[in-house]
């Protein structure tokens, strides 16, 4: 087993080699159904709509161009410990109102650089997976929220269809690490995302974390077969 450095290392370099076809991988692999997961997750903060939100494992942004196009007046924190991801994200942004409302910023999901009580949601999309230390990152998550706060995670998880599940098996182990790895030529990147799927935790070990490290009201939301799942939680 890798220590907590060893992963982190491993995952960022891996995310600084696709980070120039991450978006594009994305849509093919996914149909475009990942732009759905992001909208239903997002309006999930819909009673904050001024924000401050933080954009935690924010990647190439996504999420965070979600969150302020839904809300005018919102402003996000988009924080990745991966430089590139986040580069290749702002070189992207669209010349409207959205760029001055996203402040990314170079930072460790386990050490949130961010004060107590800061933020209103905290958002992260595809990302608790690469946690090297999965409670810490949820006590820092915690942490920067304001009381009555909401956590909004949005992870891959195991469909239990049994029609569905040898078929998303199939896939996700063969399909999608050959053509993602033709288009970004690092086929151990989509490797690893496969495997990390398969050994996350249950939907039901996550909320039990989530309300260990002191989140009230915790439930979870499967779309799509259960191939995705939200988690929320409230401060």
């Amino acid at each position: 087993m890798p220590t907590p450095e060893e992963k982190k290392t491993f995952v960022r370099r891996k995310f600084s080699s696709i980070s120039q076809s991450y978006d594009l991988i994305n849509s093919l692999v996914s149909f475009r159904v990942d732009r759905y997961w992001r909208w239903v997750t997002t309006r999930e903060l819909r009673a904050f709509p001024d924000g401050p939100v933080l954009d935690l494992c924010a990647g190439t942004l996504p999420l965070s161009l979600e969150l302020t196009r839904q809300a005018k007046g919102r402003r996000v924190l988009a924080i990745d410990f991966c430089e590139d991801m986040l580069r290749a994200g702002v070189a992207n942004l669209p010349q409207d109102g959205r760029r001055g409302r996203i402040t990314p910023v170079c930072g460790d999901g386990e050490e949130i650089p961010a004060q107590d009580n800061s933020f209103w949601g905290c958002t992260v999309a595809f990302g608790v997976r690469n946690l090297s230390r999965v409670e810490r990152g949820l006590s820092e998550m915690r942490r920067v929220l304001k009381p009555g706060g909401k956590l909004l995670i949005l992870e891959f998880s195991r469909p239990d269809n049994l029609l569905v599940k040898p078929l998303y098996f199939f896939y996700l182990n063969t399909i999608l690490p050959a053509v993602a790895g033709l288009v970004s030529g690092d086929k151990e990147a989509y490797q690893y995302l496969a495997s990390s799927i398969a050994q996350f935790y249950e939907p039901g070990a996550l909320l039990a974390m989530m309300r260990e490290a002191g989140f009230a009201r915790a439930y979870c939301r499967r779309l799509t077969f259960g191939i995705v799942t939200i988690y929320v939680g409230v401060k």
